[in-house]
């Protein structure tokens, strides 16, 4: 493989707690370490924008604008790639209604999405947020998958906001008693739309599947993940071809008509899917599992999915880790800082105790967060 792209510089303008920001960053490990609320968080979150989706945080663009700023912002990132030096810009516009808009540019020209950024990054990202993954809401579940998908496939994002809106549009024709033919335009819509996002979600739980049997270590410090989609169409996908799912879930569609009307929203369809689970080596689901072990389930998952989209991509990710230390104790930390530096990938990775990277000495880039500035400490040898 090719060197894998790394960030070389960082530029943030009124995003968060900084006002301005120009910071030279190193391929390998990024430890940033600082006080709580300091804005580590913070730091990787504008990263995570440069990516499709609303970033790690999943924030309202408002949000992200620095109090007492103008209620704009702006990331800058150059990126060193194999093809050469990239110039990659998210920002915010304010539009005459008083509401935000993201603009984007690529070396320096106006891009129409981030979608254009795919072919040079691929971002993933782990945080606190995500601990109780295994036990919390199907949606949450659902939400991790997609982002999953996402970077491995950088129109699944198109795809289920189209399906949300598809769903949204039919919900509100069952509510008005719309007439049948409507009806029909909306779940053919609906059923296209669907299919495929289903379809995305399965091709990439087989393929991760497939790459967790192919490394599984049943005494590893990180428990093999055994992971299955769980849904009306995901199962019909996974034995059928895509047109007659649409043609199947139509019929579902126009059968459950009274119930979802009922009901008022759709009961049927990948968005009451659901990604099961279980812990491997101890063939118990995942939700079982203690505390720490859903931790290390879930890393274990992070890593072998940053295998499958070098694969499948041909591009190495850059990894986004917020307090990832911060419940492992010093053995399953060791084992996590190796299994890093062999990906060969630029990790960022956040904690409020420089000790507990301390290991890391030497061969990580170290950086200390200040509220609205931040200072480098340590270089890699």
């Amino acid at each position: 493989m090719p060197p894998a792209p790394f960030i070389r510089r960082l530029v943030l303008s009124d995003f968060r707690s900084y006002a301005a920001v120009d910071l030279g960053l190193k391929p390998g490990l990024v430890v940033l370490n600082g006080e709580n609320g300091a804005g580590k968080t913070n730091l990787i979150e504008a990263i995570s924008f440069l990516c499709p989706g609303r970033g790690l945080r999943r924030a309202e663009l408002s949000e992200c604008a620095r109090v007492g700023s103008a209620g704009h912002w702006s990331v800058f990132a150059e990126l060193k790639t194999p093809s050469g030096i990239h110039q990659l810009g998210i920002g915010t516009e304010r539009q005459p209604d008083d509401t935000l808009a993201r603009r984007y540019r690529l070396d320096r020209e106006p891009a129409p999405s981030l979608k254009t950024f795919a072919d040079l990054i691929r971002i993933i990202w782990l945080t606190p947020a995500m601990d109780g993954l295994f036990s919390g809401p199907a949606g949450e579940r659902r939400r991790f998958l997609d982002r999953l998908v996402l970077a491995v496939d950088a129109e699944q994002g198109t795809r289920v906001n189209a399906m949300e809106r598809a769903l949204r549009n039919r919900n509100r024709l069952l509510e008005d008693r719309a007439d049948a033919r409507w009806l029909d335009a909306a779940e053919h819509e609906l059923a296209e739309l669907a299919v495929a996002v289903a379809a995305a979600r399965a091709e990439t739980v087989a393929h991760l599947a497939s790459r967790i049997a192919q490394t599984k270590d049943e005494s590893g410090p990180f428990p093999y993940a055994e992971i299955a989609l769980e849904g009306d169409v995901e199962n019909l996908v996974a034995k059928k071809p895509a047109l007659e799912v649409e043609d199947l879930y139509r019929a579902m569609l126009r059968q459950n008509r009274s119930r979802d009307a009922a009901a008022g929203r759709t009961l049927i369809g990948p968005q009451a899917a659901d990604l099961i689970v279980r812990h491997g080596p101890k063939q118990t689901e995942a939700a079982r599992a203690s505390t720490g072990e859903q931790k290390a389930l879930l890393v274990g998952l992070i890593l072998a999915h940053a295998q499958l989209v070098e694969e499948v991509s041909g591009i190495t990710p850059i990894l986004l880790l917020d307090e990832i230390a911060a419940h492992f104790d010093t053995a399953r930390r060791s084992a996590l800082f190796e299994r890093l530096i062999a990906l060969e990938a630029q990790v960022f990775m956040t904690g409020a105790e420089r000790a507990a990277f301390a290991e890391l000495e030497g061969k990580a880039h170290m950086l200390h967060v200040e509220p609205g500035s931040v200072t480098v400490t340590a270089q890699p040898q």
